[in-house]
């Protein structure tokens, strides 16, 4: 996948590349994200653009008509009924990312991956260029096919990897993140405030204020990064069963769509010698950069989570 953009945009992408194990194409000044993180999602809409757009030649890929046509069928299918306020655009990494608030004047905006437009098709896959640790992947060896069947998605699991985005957005999730750090900042002060009236310590020496203070400032950040978590977490969750949800083929496009994700990891474990044994786990999962905090929810988790909505509902059937 080739994008060139101004010096720029080039530079914010090779910082961030520096902050995270990525992919990235030949001659590409950009980030594939391998991780399936979504912190773009916190990125203004023009920035999620920037970062994300897939470039050739100097101009932007155009969004193709089979593209429109799934975001259409996807929105129509969660049920938006305001779905001019979502815009589309060609992004080149391997999940579709998302941004904005829906009811807000500018909208919102959905990041599909180019490799979407090569649906059930390898020789799509084959026709680009990925490299790995600065070495270009061979297709025609074992990992090369191993990694066009993890980047080959049915329409099903296209479209569910599309409508959690959706989803993701309509249900204002990006506000819901965005409210925890004012929450927990304004408790952590109303509580100070409160204490320390209870117990009279406005009249007590300023170091052991100052204590106080440092004490109450820690606890308070701790439980940020608990609740933020949380949050997040069950934001993923939310997402993904709203997504499977809709139907048995979006849940069974679910279940492919993270069994592929998985896959996929193991490959790039494997590509990236001691590198990828550091970031992802045998199973394809992320491993978390801090012990102590898990931002999002594993994909063994989420795919584990449709796999039940899916056992239920024929339970149900067989029931009726």
């Amino acid at each position: 996948w080739r994008c060139h953009g101004d010096s720029r945009r080039r530079g914010a992408l090779r910082q961030l590349a520096r902050q995270r194990p990525a992919w990235r194409p030949r001659r590409a000044n950009g980030l594939l994200d391998g991780s399936g993180g979504d912190w773009w999602q916190r990125c203004p809409a023009r920035t999620c653009k920037l970062l994300y757009q897939s470039w050739i030649k100097g101009q932007p890929v155009e969004l193709s008509e089979r593209l429109q046509g799934l975001l259409h069928d996807v929105l129509k299918d969660v049920g938006v009924a305001s779905a001019h306020c979502y815009r589309a655009f060609v992004t080149f990494s391997f999940h579709p990312v998302s941004a904005g608030i829906s009811w807000l004047p500018l909208g919102s905006l959905v990041g599909i991956p180019a490799t979407f437009s090569a649906a059930e098709d390898r020789q799509g896959i084959v026709n680009h260029i990925v490299v790995i640790n600065d070495k270009e992947v061979d297709w025609e060896s074992k990992e090369g096919h191993a990694l066009k069947d993890a980047l080959t998605f049915s329409l099903e699991a296209q479209k569910f990897a599309i409508s959690r985005e959706v989803v993701y957005l309509q249900t204002n999730s990006p506000i819901i993140k965005a409210a925890v750090a004012p929450t927990c900042l304004a408790g952590t002060f109303i509580s100070a405030v409160a204490i320390k009236q209870h117990l009279d310590l406005y009249s007590s020496p300023l170091a052991l204020r100052i204590i106080f203070n440092l004490f109450i400032a820690t606890i308070g950040l701790l439980c940020y990064h608990f609740a933020s978590d949380s949050v997040s977490r069950s934001l993923d969750y939310r997402a993904d069963r709203k997504a499977a949800a809709i139907s048995k083929d979006y849940a069974r496009g679910g279940v492919e769509f993270y069994d592929k994700v998985l896959s996929r990891n193991r490959i790039i474990r494997a590509l990236m010698g001691k590198q990828g044994q550091r970031v992802y786990a045998p199973s394809g999962n992320l491993f978390p950069r801090n012990v102590f905090r898990l931002k999002h929810a594993s994909f063994t988790s989420r795919r584990d989570l449709i796999i039940n909505i899916l056992n239920m509902s024929q339970e149900l059937e067989k029931s009726d």
